[in-house]
């Protein structure tokens, strides 16, 4: 490829243009706001074209030539510091632009129908223009500090589109949470960089992957271990994943853009690109170890609890962000991008498929207002709902298959990535290197997969089946169930075409293992060879036999979830299935549907400690020795100019004086 400047320029320009195009025109012409269509069609080319032409990239790549890099121009040049904006497309960066630009294009097209009667609709599409602009800036460049602004182009615009319905007090605190959280794991992630500088002297992935011998034990340690830190704040991990679930504030479509294909694959993207640095401190992917299976069965355990149909799916990639981490912290880089890949899909459909629901809900809401009825529930609570799947055929079919696909049923997406996760932690037990510890993790890993079947069927069955529990619940939503209705195919298209992908999607990673099971000798896991330059992956030592056994255990785990799940909430009597489930964890039930309490152990620990310190000693060095300071000099200034303007007399001859005596002061100066 001779020439490929100008078209990775197009990659990252046509965003930045649609944000430029919608949002100064919207900004400066009243009229343009009305021309929706135009608005929707300019904003999905500015991400669809970029995806073709990744898709021209990826299909010409030639992974013997190395990677292709594209220079813009020159940003820093400090002489101790040259920073260039420039990018490289190689295995990764092509795996993660296609996922970017592909599941962000269908989310783009979905929003038309979803937020069409919305008053902001030219400022919506700006903002997830100027998100996908950011996303692309951090995977696709070839430096830290263009990575790094991208990283928090990504912060920035999820504060923007979680805030979106701004005047909501509610919706405007849950934008600041997530900006504030992340901003502790940028900071950690900033010193990082500071780190490797003084090491290495570049910042650029080539230079400095090649040059890992100049640092030392500690600072390996250090740069992974802050690194890992900032990738908790993006990536949604204890103890900075608090956010997230807060997130669900934001438009349905922002949700699925945040969850599925972009913000909080950025951890895993970040550790991943210098994965060659992690493996040279197994105590840090201990640490990522832990913490992953750690957050996955706690994010998982909430979900249990929940009612509201985004949270659940919120706690849900919580969840499955914990798993993507075990597998980082397993050495198993690929199968973490595998499952980063395989989540896009079912996730974007889930978060797309709830938002479907959420949009008929609404219209039941506003056609019962139209009748004058005085009635008021929250349509994205599934206690409400129930029996959908007779009215909403699309969103059914497309959810379950989703849903199918996250339990980790075969051959569905979910399968094969989940697999490969729990076999390369089970590797890891046998590495010699703390291998206790990470049988222990394959044992929550599991547990975890169970839950996840457990409490998607748990949703999708109190959800679509059964019956529509509005009429029975509210006083005046009696004929509310004529109002229900597909929604239109601007929303149930994407959905389609994720739930497809959620079919197929594993395919890229079926493990070598089977082929070889039946005589063949060529690796038919397309990923793991695709990215074999790349991730730095610990291999497989595992037998074929025992591969078989956790592949079959791992099916045999969700499936098991899946039928508690029927056993339990099979009956269409929610209220009593949760009854029996709380009775049958007691205190600990309620733990989880307090989510563990986070909230309030951060306000206690460390909001209201931070306020009273502010109130008590900033405010008052503030008042007393910063405006005390300023308002003293502002008074000296105030006195010297009172006492001089008796001087000036207005007398021609004084200033002739003063004049004369100045012309002698100078002479004398300058002869003495």
């Amino acid at each position: 490829m001779e020439s490929p400047t100008a078209l990775v320029s197009l990659i990252i320009g046509l965003p930045l243009l649609g944000f430029l195009i919608n949002g100064l025109l919207g900004l400066s012409f009243r009229g343009y706001r009305n021309k929706k269509n135009l608005i929707g069609t300019i904003a999905n080319l500015a991400v669809f074209v970029p995806f073709l032409i990744t898709v021209y990239f990826f299909v010409n790549f030639n992974a013997g030539s190395g990677a292709i890099h594209a220079k813009l121009f020159t940003w820093i040049d400090t002489g101790g510091l040259t920073v260039d904006f420039a990018y490289q497309l190689d295995q990764l960066s092509l795996i993660m632009g296609l996922v970017v630009t592909g599941v962000g294009s269908l989310i783009h097209f979905y929003a038309i129908g979803y937020i069409y009667d919305d008053e902001g609709f030219w400022k919506f599409f700006a903002y997830m223009n100027l998100f996908i602009f950011a996303m692309l800036n951090l995977v696709l460049a070839d430096n830290l500090l263009l990575l790094f602004l991208g990283w928090e182009g990504v912060g920035l615009c999820s504060y923007l589109l979680i805030g979106y319905w701004y005047t909501d007090m509610m919706k405007s605190d849950a934008a600041k949470k997530a900006f504030l959280y992340n901003r502790v794991g940028d900071f950690a992630f900033l010193v990082a960089i500071f780190i490797i500088f003084q090491a290495v002297g570049s910042l650029n992935f080539d230079v400095i992957l090649a040059n890992l011998d100049a640092f030392t034990g500690d600072a390996v340690f250090w740069v992974a271990f802050l690194m890992f830190i900032g990738a908790t704040g993006k990536s949604a991990q204890i103890p900075l994943f608090v956010w997230l679930p807060d997130a669900m504030a934001g438009p349905t479509p922002v949700s699925a853009l945040i969850h599925a294909a972009t913000m909080v694959t950025s951890g895993i993207y970040l550790i991943t690109r210098m994965s060659s640095m992690y493996v040279m401190s197994p105590e840090v992917m201990m640490i990522i170890a832990v913490i992953g299976a750690l957050t996955a069965i706690v994010a998982a355990t909430i979900a249990i609890t929940q009612y509201d149909i985004k949270a659940v799916l919120a706690y849900s990639t919580v969840s499955q962000l914990g798993f993507m981490f075990l597998a980082l912290g397993a050495g198993a880089y690929t199968a973490a991008l595998f499952h980063v890949i395989t989540h896009a899909f079912f996730k974007a459909c889930l978060f797309l498929g709830s938002g479907s629901v959420i949009h008929a809900m609404h219209h039941v809401e506003h056609k019962l207002h139209d009748k004058g009825k005085d009635v008021h529930f929250d349509p994205q609570d599934i206690r409400y709902m129930g029996g959908l799947r007779k009215y909403m055929p699309s969103t059914y079919k497309t959810f379950l298959i989703a849903t199918i696909a996250i339990a980790g049923i075969p051959p569905l997406a979910g399968f094969f990535s989940k697999d490969e996760i729990l076999m390369h932690t089970m590797n890891m037990g046998f590495e010699g290197y703390a291998g206790a510890m990470y049988f222990i993790l394959w044992g929550v890993a599991t547990i975890t997969a169970f839950l996840t079947a457990f409490y998607m069927f748990r949703l999708t069955l109190t959800t679509f089946h059964g019956r529509f529990k509005l009429p029975e619940k509210v006083k005046g939503a009696e004929d509310s169930e004529q109002y229900l209705h597909e929604s239109p195919a601007t929303m149930t298209i994407p959905l389609w075409a994720l739930a497809g992908l959620s079919v197929v999607g594993g395919f890229i990673g079926i493990p070598n293992f089977i082929s070889k099971t039946f005589g063949g000798e060529g690796a038919i896991n397309w990923l793991g060879a695709w990215m074999s330059p790349i991730a730095a992956d610990i291999p497989l030592t595992l037998s074929i036999p025992a591969e078989w056994g956790l592949m079959v255990l791992a099916t045999l785990v969700a499936v098991a979830g899946i039928y508690y799940s029927f056993r339990m909430y099979g009956n269409d009597n929610q209220a009593e299935s949760d009854a029996k489930l709380a009775e049958r964890f007691g205190g600990l039930y309620q733990v989880w549907k307090e989510k563990y309490s986070l909230d309030e152990l951060y306000e206690g620990a460390v909001v209201h400690p931070t306020v009273r310190f502010s109130d008590r000693v900033l405010a008052v060095f503030d008042m007393k020795i910063i405006d005390g300071t300023v308002n003293a000099i502002a008074g000296i200034v105030r006195l010297t100019g009172s006492l001089l303007r008796y001087i000036q007399t207005g007398v021609t001859s004084n200033y002739a004086l003063f004049l004369i005596l100045g012309v002698i002061l100078v002479l004398s100066l300058l002869l003495f």
